[in-house]
């Protein structure tokens, strides 16, 4: 199997793979699967009419997406298997990730054990830009705080704005750290700014938009993300100085009315902390999408 080493020139090809099916989960598309690059070995093959994204480390290998085709196709999925398992001393490490629930089914019919990733969130997004009812009362208080408190101004992120986010980045990353003996969460904080960068160094290749949130002349909020399908949008970083009442709800707020041509926002999973699936339930999502990684049985002698 000749595999290609993923460059930001295959976004054409990968796309329109990925356009085959419609898809609810926010590993399904390129900027999402780009941005690993600085953390993973990532190539990709056409392997009977499928697409197969291959992602390596100093662990193992593993699929990051089903095989992608127009059909599905056993032969495709066999053969991943046979390339991950040749890489793999561990053969449970060979796996495939991010499979969507209308998809698990297949794989388990084929033998296949599965587990469960942590779910996504998907917002009615007509309900985060009106913020009504008692549901949504703390969060109406943080808005109209800052809007009172704060001198302020919305921007389209600009390229001259890089330096300024990767600062602030580095701020919430310190604030986050703070106190936080958890060795994982450390590292989860540090994986992310190794994907944001990769964002940021590719942004005007990737179809992201970017907003960002001066107070009182600097940056001390910003958002990014993509069109999912035709009616979700992805949040994919918010991050946002601590110390700024009010600012991670208003700039999320402000980020869903200018995206008015989609009727959901999935602001992704929770990654199992705690705090964080507090936050994600706190905007009451209409829809929650579950994500299956599959692997095969191992026979033991």
């Amino acid at each position: 199997m000749k595999q290609k080493t993923l460059k930001i020139t295959d976004k054409k090809t990968i796309d329109k793979y990925l356009s085959y099916a419609q898809h609810e989960l926010s590993a399904y598309n390129f900027a999402n699967i780009f941005i690993w690059k600085k953390l993973y070995k990532i190539s990709w093959a056409i392997i009977d009419e499928n697409l197969c994204i291959f992602f390596r480390d100093k662990l193992g290998c593993f699929l990051y997406l089903p095989p992608l085709g127009k059909q599905r196709s056993n032969l495709a999925i066999n053969e991943a298997f046979e390339e991950m398992d040749k890489i793999n001393a561990n053969r449970e490490i060979s796996r495939i990730e991010n499979i969507e629930g209308n998809e698990l089914e297949f794989f388990i019919s084929m033998g296949f054990k599965s587990q469960e990733k942590p779910n996504e969130y998907v917002c009615n997004r007509k309900e985060i830009v009106e913020l009504k009812g008692n549901k949504f009362k703390s969060k109406r208080a943080s808005c109209n705080f800052f809007n009172k408190n704060y001198q302020h101004e919305i921007k389209f992120y600009q390229p001259g704005h890089k330096k300024h986010c990767l600062d602030l980045f580095g701020t919430w990353s310190a604030q986050r750290s703070l106190g936080e003996k958890d060795a994982v969460y450390n590292g989860m904080i540090e994986d992310s700014g190794k994907t944001f960068r990769q964002l940021l160094d590719n942004y005007g290749k990737l179809d992201i938009l970017g907003n960002i949130l001066v107070v009182e002349g600097k940056i001390k909020a910003f958002t990014f993300g993509y069109a999912l399908n035709k009616d979700t949008f992805c949040i994919l970083y918010e991050i946002t100085d601590l110390r700024v009442k009010g600012a991670a709800q208003f700039i999320f707020r402000e980020f869903c009315k200018s995206l008015k041509k989609y009727r959901f926002i999935n602001i992704m999973d929770d990654s199992y902390l705690k705090n964080l699936k507090l936050v994600k339930e706190s905007y009451h999502p209409e829809k929650i999408v579950p994500a299956y990684i599959v692997k095969k049985p191992i026979k033991h002698a």
